[in-house]
C-alpha cells in the first residue's frame, strides 16, 4: 500500500509543483472559460488531458516512442499559448458538439505532449516498467488537476459575483495573463 501512496503523491506533486508551473498554466487556460454549471464537460476535458498524459508516459516507459526533450520543452509552452489564444478568439461564442469534440481531441494531443515532458524522469523512478505505478501516478495527476480546476472555478465565481466581472472579461484577463507568462517560457525553450 505504501507504493500506491508514493506514486499517487508523485502525481500530485507533478502538477502542484510551483517550480514547474507550466502544467498549472495549461490547466488554468483549459478551464477558465467554464463555470460550475458546466462542470461535467470540464471534468471530462481534464480527464482527457490525463489520458493523453498517461498514454505518452506509457509509450515512453515501454520505449515505443522516443521524443527529443528539447522539442517537448518547446512544444509545451506552444500548447499553453494555443489554448489561451483559442480562449480569446472563442470568448462569447457558442460552440456546437463538433467544436466540443474537437476540443477533447486537441486536449488529448496536448496531454501527450505534456506527458513526454515528464517521461524521462518517470522512467527513472519506475525502472521496472510496471503499469500499476503508472496508473497510481495518473490518479495523483487527476486529483491534483481537479484541485486546480476547483480553485479556478471558485476564483471565477467570486470575481464574477463580487467584483462584477463578466464571463468574457474574466476569460480575456486570465488568458492574457497566461500568454504574458508563457512567452518567457517559450523564449527560454526556443529551438530555432
Amino acid at each position: 500500500m505504501s507504493d500506491f501512496w508514493l506514486y499517487f503523491k508523485l502525481g500530485l506533486e507533478h502538477v502542484l509543483d510551483w517550480k514547474a508551473y507550466d502544467h498549472i498554466l495549461f490547466l488554468i487556460t483549459l478551464c477558465v472559460s467554464f463555470t460550475f454549471i458546466s462542470w461535467k464537460r470540464l471534468l471530462l476535458l481534464v480527464t482527457m488531458f490525463t489520458i493523453g498524459h498517461t498514454m505518452s508516459l506509457l509509450l515512453a516507459n515501454y520505449e515505443v516512442v522516443s521524443v527529443s526533450s528539447k522539442w517537448i520543452e518547446f512544444l509545451i509552452p506552444i500548447t499553453i499559448l494555443a489554448a489561451a489564444v483559442f480562449n480569446i478568439l472563442r470568448t462569447g461564442k457558442i460552440g456546437g458538439n463538433k467544436k466540443i469534440i474537437s476540443l477533447y481531441i486537441i486536449t488529448v494531443f496536448f496531454g501527450l505532449i505534456h506527458g513526454f515532458g515528464f517521461a524521462s524522469y518517470y522512467k527513472m523512478i519506475n525502472m521496472e516498467g510496471d503499469i500499476l505505478p503508472l496508473l497510481e501516478f495518473a490518479l495523483g495527476i487527476e486529483v491534483s488537476q481537479i484541485i486546480i480546476v476547483l480553485i479556478v472555478l471558485v476564483l471565477a465565481h467570486l470575481t464574477q459575483t463580487f467584483l462584477r466581472f463578466g464571463q468574457r472579461d474574466w476569460v480575456m484577463m486570465i488568458s492574457s495573463i497566461v500568454i504574458g507568462m508563457v512567452i518567457s517560457i517559450l523564449i527560454e525553450n526556443w529551438v530555432f
